[in-house]
């Protein structure tokens, strides 16, 4: 499974920006999906999770209502949709697909693939 994260820039406070992650190399549709960020000198952070189906999803807890995570199978893509930004969502944005979404959806070791990672600069 290879995944691969776009759609990073620098963006003003309070502004938007759309995170895309393409799945390619097995069937999209059987994996449950994830992103997670990391600031320097942090630990990867967890963002938001999608069960395979799109039926279940996380969202931690400071970017409810800011961030959407959304998946379309056809076109084997995850979406972060990212408004109302703050300083502090600057990171670098990592999406990760996992077989099966379960309790421990939020710890990073339990993701078996990895994209590139994406950085966001959010500017005051």
């Amino acid at each position: 499974v290879q995944l691969q994260a776009s759609g990073g820039g620098l963006v003003r406070a309070g502004g938007s920006l759309r995170l895309s992650c393409a799945v390619s190399g097995s069937p999209f549709s059987t994996y449950a999906m994830g992103w997670f960020r990391q600031a320097p000198g942090k630990s990867r952070e967890f963002v938001a999770a999608i069960s395979a189906s799109g039926g279940t999803i996380y969202y931690l807890d400071s970017v409810k209502g800011r961030f959407a995570i959304s998946r379309d199978n056809a076109k084997n893509a995850v979406v972060l949709e990212m408004n109302s930004v703050k300083p502090e969502d600057t990171a670098v944005y990592y999406c990760a697909a996992r077989l099966v979404l379960s309790s421990d959806y939020d710890r990073h070791p339990a993701y078996k693939w990895w994209g590139q990672g994406t950085q966001v600069t959010v500017s005051s």
